[in-house]
């Protein structure tokens, strides 16, 4: 299907030039002689761009532009005249004119300009469908009471550039409601960039941050950009906040209050253009009063609190939860998608999620993956989720996955992994803290929970 264009203007011969030319070139041509026809042509023919003149008799081209932007925010307007003047040009571009050429015409730039207008137009949807992905995958998912006051704190907050803290426990989706924020920011074009304050070792956290000039300190080989960096224009997102040592806590306050901030390293002054989020699974006012957070970032970081709240509040979520789950690792393994029976959903409302959505979602890949039927049933929920299946006296885990392996090898690996996933569970998901209860290496932990 060729591309229509919209020719509005007064002059015949202006119109039976274009049409022939860009008729020519491939393009449908349709044409209007004034502002009020252009915009029922609009109205009945969608065309995907508009050649509009600025001077017409009655309504001009300005006010005619004014009125396609309105009701066709999306339609591309390529406005032409023949007095040229600067003014017009501004005019015209501020009233949403996507570009602006001068009588005489040359073909050549009509039809460079008309080209770049339509690639625009499709890099702005391509950009909408991306965007629309974007936010599905990253949804708030539930239709709960809680999540439902959940979401609309989200809307409310969203479009701001307020800084916003999420509280909630280990596995809650702190991040996704995080990236969530972003999408609905006035900046989801920008970056969103993450730091994991608990994962990184205090010395490196301020370079991480701020980044350094090289030779700044020992291993400082070449100068690195810091994640206020990295963020400008977009959203900056600090997870487990509370875990920031109080020295880096100091220097982040100063950098927020002023908007500034400098390298490591470095005597120059960097302005910051970013949308702080944080995030923290600690009840920070309780470590005011140990004394390991400062009140006063405590209060420039907590304009907007937000709680997202455990899976065992939201209970009747998880029907939704399990299937969009599923459809994830059916279409991440182009395999075809496995549904719950409704006796094996009701077993895992009976849970209390210490690991919440996460741990459900670590469930929902197991299950895809051991269970060989299309539709996973109660007697395939393994334990301690189903009572009815014989348990190990101390640990908990499930004879029954043990007992369905045909080597000794592969016992022990699925015996290792179920019982480093109950103590990562009962930790809430502090990988290093299991490691050190199990006498056993964070690398080790990480390697059989991700090849599980």
């Amino acid at each position: 299907m060729y591309p229509a264009v919209l020719i509005v203007d007064d002059e015949s011969t202006i119109i039976d030039s274009l049409e022939g030319i860009l008729s020519d070139d491939g393009f449908e041509v349709i044409h209007a002689f004034n502002g009020y026809e252009a915009l029922k042509k609009i109205d009945s023919h969608s065309p995907d761009i508009v050649l509009l003149d600025i001077w017409m008799p009655g309504m001009d081209g300005i006010d005619t532009l004014k009125e396609i932007k309105q009701h066709h925010p999306r339609l591309p307007v390529v406005m032409i005249t023949g007095h040229g003047s600067i003014e017009s040009a501004v005019d015209a571009t501020k009233s949403g004119a996507f570009d602006f050429l001068e009588k005489p015409l040359s073909i050549d730039k009509v039809i460079l300009t008309i080209n770049n207008a339509l690639n625009f137009r499709k890099l702005e949807e391509e950009n909408r469908y991306l965007r629309k992905k974007a936010i599905e995958k990253n949804s708030i998912t539930g239709t709960s009471p809680a999540v439902r006051k959940l979401y609309g704190e989200v809307m409310v907050a969203a479009p701001t550039d307020t800084s916003i803290l999420i509280t909630g426990e280990n596995g809650t989706g702190k991040e996704m409601v995080a990236r969530t924020i972003h999408q609905f920011s006035k900046r989801p074009e920008g970056p969103f960039i993450i730091i994991n304050c608990a994962a990184i070792p205090e010395a490196h956290l301020e370079p991480e941050l701020f980044g350094h000039e090289k030779g700044a300190f020992e291993g400082a080989t070449a100068k690195n950009r810091g994640k206020f960096e990295l963020a400008a224009g977009g959203t900056l997102f600090l997870d487990e906040i509370g875990d920031m040592s109080i020295t880096t806590q100091a220097k982040m306050l100063r950098a927020l209050e002023s908007k500034t901030f400098q390298r490591i390293g470095s005597s120059r002054t960097l302005h910051m253009d970013v949308r702080v989020v944080t995030s923290s699974n600690k009840d920070l006012e309780a470590e005011i009063k140990a004394g390991r957070f400062r009140e006063d970032l405590f209060f420039r970081l907590n304009v907007i609190p937000i709680h997202v709240p455990a899976l065992r509040e939201r209970i009747d979520d998880i029907p939704i939860l399990v299937d969009f789950f599923l459809s994830q690792l059916a279409e991440k393994s182009s395999a075809p998608k496995k549904i719950l029976s409704k006796e094996a959903l009701e077993l895992l409302k009976q849970w209390y999620w210490k690991g919440n959505v996460r741990e459900l979602k670590n469930l929902m890949e197991r299950l895809s993956i051991m269970v060989e039927n299309e539709v996973i049933g109660e007697n395939d929920i393994p334990a301690p989720y189903n009572p009815a299946i014989e348990t190990l006296p101390e640990t908990g885990e499930a004879r029954s996955v043990i007992f369905t392996m045909e080597k000794l090898d592969q016992a022990k690996t699925a015996f290792e992994t179920e019982f480093i996933r109950s103590r990562v569970d009962r930790l809430n998901g502090d990988l290093q803290a299991a490691a050190k209860q199990m006498g056993t290496s964070l690398d080790f932990i990480k390697k059989r929970i991700s090849n599980s």
